[in-house]
């Protein structure tokens, strides 16, 4: 906890990072509200995907059965995780059996959360990061900044260094120039990869379907050019049906990037078949769990599992648009992150004081999952797991008095503040030590009541 404090206040006074935070967190809320207007009505949509998503979770299992019968059929071998050393595991058994030397990726958070591209970089394989903002994070030897947008703290000049040391770019080179560098690189990566791996934003129950929704094209490729697809995603990302994504296709669009629909939207059903041109030779799904189970076993915290992992959150959080992605100990940044990773490990708990219970999380959330609600319910959780017997007694006392004004009225300030700052102290900081008034509003509202 004292080095995320002392990572966030040092983020928190970066000027340079906060103005391309800013600078791209507007340009977001521009394009979302002209995407949110291709709801006639906005509200039945959210409260719509909430409930399907919803229902999936509270028959998680028979819809995850249900998909792997129907992907196996189409001749997916699926595959279960329970936590990331056995994902990993088989990533290598798979890579193993078909004598794979070089892998390209797509974008996906669930192989950042395991630490995937660094485990077969350490097996001697070459990994490449096939979105763009990835590349780039790679390249810079970070992690993402962002959900939807990884190299969201960098800006064009700052990419143009990295170009010009990976690919001997001219630094003066244009957007445009830079994303066509990138491109002519992918391309000779994407004919020689001998396998791609890929997230999956939905896991389709009653079709056994991985859909992925993209605007690059990266994804598309990774999956129909190697000869092996791997497929990794947690258990939560499934939904019933087919039909659903009508509705969550445009939802996470909307609230990912402002777009009414992503330009690339896949689902794949599984390999190469006899009659097909393309698609790859083999197929696996590994199906993560790495502690969702512990979240969606608990019958307040399991509504975080309906999360489409938009980013919203972390664009309208006062605390994110000061701090970023870096600062947060976890791979999961920003309220969706103080919700779910505390769950994940339990040494991170503290993550959700990191929060000003604002609740503007929960209003922009497109499944309406009460994310201030849920980041108080593990401050609740972390304090009855390490706060000490002092504390809770000084705040029981504190909230005792103050039940009781005619003895709150009498207590002199300074002694107010030696006796916050002396039993509940710890907990404050570090926040600016709290003095209390010489006057109490209830001696200030009797004065004004008398005249």
């Amino acid at each position: 906890m004292k080095e995320f404090i002392s990572v966030t206040a040092q983020k928190a006074r970066d000027k340079v990072a906060f103005d391309k935070l800013w600078h791209n967190i507007q340009q977001y809320e521009s394009k979302v509200k002209e995407g949110k207007k291709q709801f006639k009505d906005l509200s039945l949509a959210k409260r719509t995907a909430g409930h399907i998503k919803q229902h999936a979770l509270d028959h998680l299992h028979n819809y995850l059965k249900r998909f792997e019968n129907i992907a196996k059929r189409n001749g997916v071998q699926v595959l279960w995780a329970s936590n990331s050393t056995e994902a990993l595991k088989y990533v290598d058994d798979i890579c193993q059996k078909h004598s794979i030397k070089t892998v390209i990726k797509s974008k996906s958070m669930v192989t950042e959360e395991i630490g995937l591209r660094e485990h077969l970089e350490q097996r001697g394989i070459e990994v490449y990061e096939t979105d763009l903002g990835e590349l780039i994070v790679q390249w810079s030897k970070e992690r993402p900044y962002h959900i939807v947008t990884p190299a969201m703290h960098k800006s064009r000049d700052d990419v143009a260094k990295i170009f010009n040391k990976r690919l001997g770019t001219s630094l003066d080179s244009t957007h445009e120039e830079l994303v066509g560098h990138a491109r002519k690189f992918l391309r000779g990566v994407y004919q020689r990869a001998d396998c791609g791996i890929t997230g999956a934003n939905f896991i389709v129950a009653d079709v056994g379907g991985i859909a992925i929704t993209e605007n690059e094209g990266n994804a598309r490729m990774c999956f129909s050019v190697p000869r092996v697809h791997i497929v990794i995603a947690g258990i939560e990302k499934v939904i019933p049906s087919l039909t659903d994504l009508a509705l969550f296709f445009p939802l996470l669009a909307t609230y990912g990037t402002g777009q009414w629909i992503t330009t690339y939207n896949s689902i794949v059903f599984g390999p190469r078949k006899n009659d097909e041109d393309d698609g790859p030779e083999h197929m696996y799904v590994i199906l993560l769990d790495n502690g969702r189970s512990r979240l969606l076993s608990d019958r307040k915290a399991r509504v975080a599992g309906r999360c489409i992992r938009c980013g919203a959150c972390l664009n309208n959080c006062p605390v994110y648009q000061h701090i970023g992605g870096h600062a947060y100990p976890h791979i999961y940044s920003g309220p969706i992150g103080k919700v779910i990773v505390p769950w994940f490990d339990d040494s991170l708990g503290y993550v959700s004081f990191a929060s000003s219970l604002c609740g503007k999380c929960s209003e922009v959330c497109p499944v309406e999952i009460p994310l201030h609600e849920l980041i108080q319910y593990n401050r609740v959780r972390y304090q009855e797991e390490h706060g000490s017997i002092l504390e809770a007694l000084g705040f029981y006392l504190w909230a005792w008095i103050s039940k009781i004004p005619w003895i709150e009225s009498i207590i002199p300030s300074k002694i107010k503040s030696w006796a916050f700052s002396k039993f509940i102290g710890k907990l404050w900081k570090p926040r600016k030590p709290l003095l209390f008034p010489k006057k109490t509003f209830s001696s200030i509202y009797k004065s004004i009541r008398k005249r």
